[in-house]
């Protein structure tokens, strides 16, 4: 064989045209293969975006100017309030009515058969109003009640009345009443009456509106408990109050 006439063409070489096919493309995507492994594609660091915080803090200043005209407001109510207390008690200088039980008549006083008692009681009630500036105007919806260890025996009524200034003024109350009294109480009261001292209460509740002048203001109701002791309480003998303390109290 003659190899001097032979031609060797290439391994990838074109037989009829002898010449080398042109390279392959290289591939869009390379792998990197390290001992064995496959590794992923470098991180990629995501740049941060920052959002625009305008109207968060429009919101948190709008909170913080309501709130401050809340406190301003208050602060102010507060101060006219004081500034108007203060100038009341400057001027006027108040102070609370006294009260105090002055007489005790007794007209009836019957034991019935069946245990129940029948009294008339005649209750003079002084009201001192202090006050140079201040009137009182007392109501008509009042009460009066005497009563033995809690157990009413009477009620009446005060008159509806205006009481002025630096003014004392004596209030006569009529009263009458049957109650049930159980032999207990009958045993106790007529104890207390052969010792000359029995323990009464004499309970006053008015409605009580306040005058500063001429003109009205609001309208409180007073209670007044009284303790009394008497030395008796016969129809026909004239009854003497040996102790005599009463507290005013006031319901506004």
């Amino acid at each position: 064989m003659d190899y001097a006439h032979k031609r060797v063409y290439p391994v990838d070489a074109n037989p009829s045209t002898g010449m080398e096919p042109p390279p392959p493309y290289p591939p869009k995507y390379m792998m990197l293969q390290e001992q064995g492994s496959i590794r992923p594609p470098p991180y990629r660091r995501n740049i941060p975006r920052y959002h625009s915080s305008h109207h968060k803090s429009g919101g948190r200043s709008c909170c913080l100017r309501c709130i401050c005209c809340c406190y301003c407001s208050l602060f102010l109510l507060v101060f006219v309030l004081a500034t108007f207390a203060f100038y009341f008690y400057a001027v006027y200088q108040p102070q609370i009515p006294s009260y105090t039980v002055e007489n005790f008549a007794t007209n009836a006083f019957d034991m019935q058969p069946d245990f129940s008692l029948y009294t008339e009681f005649v209750v003079t009630v002084k009201a001192n109003n202090p006050n140079e500036n201040i009137g009182f105007n007392y109501g008509k919806d009042s009460s009066v009640v005497v009563a033995y260890q809690d157990s009413s025996l009477c009620n009446g009524q005060l008159p509806a009345f205006h009481q002025g200034h630096k003014n004392i003024t004596m209030i006569k109350v009529m009263l009458k009443g049957k109650s049930e009294f159980g032999s207990g109480l009958q045993e106790a009261l007529m104890e207390n009456r052969h010792t000359a001292k029995i323990p009464l209460n004499v309970i006053v509740k008015v409605p009580v509106g306040i005058v500063i002048g001429t003109f009205p203001l609001k309208q409180f109701t007073v209670r007044v408990i009284c303790d009394l002791v008497v030395d008796n309480l016969s129809p026909n003998k004239k009854t003497q109050i040996v102790s005599n303390t009463c507290v005013p109290n006031i319901d506004l």
